[in-house]
């Protein structure tokens, strides 16, 4: 389309077939241009969107004449394609090669069809990459299912929705807490009943770093008792594990996973969130037999 300072409009006849039969016409039809001209398909694209038709089988665009004449509508400011202020994104990025936990292998992303690989195999121009990843599936911000901790209980495929997406949640803020131990007294203000409980102790600060391997927050079995006890539906903590991991009990995993609570880990920093009047996501792939698997988890605020 060529470019001209005054101002274009398209004068048109049209006419539409449905592919589930019938169609409609239009005649002397007016729209503003920007420029001078205008192509046949980009006004049937136009007509299609405008009037919301569904079922389009054919568009066939008549008599076009272009006209110099001033706008009628109002100019409409583009789709901004910015970041939603009311997203949060709570996932860490996992890396090549990078530890994400004591004594278990790190994820080893590699491709298994490299866009040079692929020269060749279609057209003139045309690659392709297809990775894979060699990891546990517990690596990263990651979601436990009952299976995680009990034979033959809920896996990942089977998770109700409802309990991991788009959830009710409230942010217990912690940092500065003195110790380690997230005990019923820091819970006992919230009401938790049907909610996320998001657990907000500053640790993925050191996200990537060896002091995020050693000796973190984790909750109580008084705390975990309490959350099962007033009707938490899931829970999730910006660390490493949700349970001490120097007691061999994990009482926190065993309290709520028996309860069909699901468990994040591993939440990316939980800082900016307000304590209440957010959603929370953590959804994984439905693979069947997985006990816990990674997860995009973010919060929705309003």
């Amino acid at each position: 389309m060529s470019r001209s300072t005054e101002e274009h409009r398209v004068c048109f006849d049209f006419e539409v077939d449905f592919s589930n039969g019938g169609g409609i016409q239009g005649q002397g039809f007016r729209l503003d241009i920007d420029g001078d001209d205008i192509d046949d398909q980009a006004l049937a694209d136009y007509i299609v969107r405008d009037m919301q038709l569904l079922m389009v089988g054919a568009v066939r665009i008549r008599n076009k004449k272009i006209i110099r004449e001033r706008h009628k509508r109002q100019p409409q400011a583009a789709p901004s394609n910015a970041l939603r202020p009311d997203l949060i994104d709570l996932s860490h990025v996992v890396h090549s090669g990078e530890e994400v936990y004591p004594g278990l292998p790190a994820p080893r992303v590699s491709d298994h069809l490299s866009h040079q690989a692929s020269v060749g195999r279609y057209a003139e121009g045309v690659t392709f990459q297809i990775a894979r990843i060699d990891m546990v599936a517990n690596s990263g911000t990651a979601i436990d299912a009952p299976s995680h901790r009990y034979p033959g209980a809920t896996d990942v495929a089977h998770l109700a929705l409802g309990d991991i997406a788009d959830v009710d949640a409230v942010v217990v803020h912690l940092q500065g807490m003195q110790g380690r131990s997230i005990d019923r007294a820091a819970l006992a203000s919230l009401d938790v009943r049907g909610r996320a409980v998001l657990l907000d102790t500053g640790w993925a600060a050191h996200w990537g770093t060896p002091a995020y391997l050693q000796a973190q927050p984790f909750l109580s079995r008084d705390g975990a008792e309490y959350l099962r006890d007033h009707g938490a539906v899931l829970v999730g903590i910006d660390a490493l594990n949700i349970d001490d991991t120097g007691d061999p009990q994990r009482p926190a995993h065993s309290i709520l996973l028996a309860a069909s609570i699901p468990i994040v880990e591993n939440l990316a920093s939980l800082a900016p969130l307000p304590a209440g009047n957010l959603r929370f996501s953590a959804v994984p792939m439905r693979i069947a037999g997985m006990g816990t698997f990674p997860v995009r988890a973010w919060a929705r605020l309003g």
